[in-house]
């Protein structure tokens, strides 16, 4: 597995621009352009893996990190998937829907759908080459420790 999840360094990667108005998601020093990955899954240009997440699992292990917007929870419909990121090998981030799995939980629903995004399909949607090489290290390191 390590091998061929190993991530190479292309040179000429183009990275994905925010624009105003577009959503975009911090995950550490990484950013992805989630406005462009929810376009891509709904056009089928992005194919990505379906999943049911446990909504009781979930809050368990991440109702911590969680900043919730009261006023924007109330808004939030169950009815679009989250999206989840593997940030880590076979470690998954919500980095769209947190609002929607803490609307879930209150709500007592037992599961909610997801799209699942393995790492290499992440690539395209770095806001910039920074971001990006600093995966490529990141992600290379961690496939190391395996």
């Amino acid at each position: 597995m390590k091998k061929e999840r190993t991530l190479k360094l292309n040179k000429n990667f183009v990275p994905c621009d925010v624009f105003e108005n577009e959503e975009y998601y911090p995950n550490g020093v990484f950013v992805f352009n989630v406005t462009r990955i929810i376009e891509h899954i709904q056009s089928g240009q992005l194919v990505a893996e379906h999943e049911d997440i446990s909504v009781p699992d979930w809050y368990k292990t991440q109702v911590a990190s969680i900043v919730i917007n009261e006023e924007h929870l109330k808004t939030v419909t169950l009815e679009v998937p989250v999206i989840q990121a593997e940030i880590s090998p076979g470690r998954f981030n919500i980095i769209d829907g947190n609002h929607r799995l803490e609307r879930a939980y209150r709500d007592n629903v037992q599961a909610i759908n997801s799209f699942k995004l393995k790492a290499e399909q992440l690539i395209p949607y770095f806001r910039d080459v920074e971001d990006y090489r600093a995966f490529v290290a990141y992600w290379n390191d961690k496939l190391s420790d395996l």
